[in-house]
């Protein structure tokens, strides 16, 4: 899985199964946002918008769960 970790000026960091990876923002869809899973094609990187939306339900579940306790 490939998460766009956040953006460092011109710099897009990526967070991968092997670790943390940085690529120019220009190699990455305009739309794309922290916190996006993306998958990478023969023409480029796009934006997995199933597996982003279900990431950011699954975290904010957790996220009202801690807050109970």
């Amino acid at each position: 899985m490939v998460v766009l970790e956040r953006f460092e000026g011109d710099i897009a960091v990526l967070e991968t199964d092997s670790g943390m990876q940085d690529i120019s923002r220009k190699e990455l869809p305009l739309e794309v946002k922290e916190g996006d899973i993306l998958v990478l094609t023969s023409r480029g990187y796009c934006v997995d918008n199933n597996a982003t939306q279900a990431r950011r339900a699954k975290l904010l579940a957790r996220t009202r769960k801690l807050k109970k306790k």
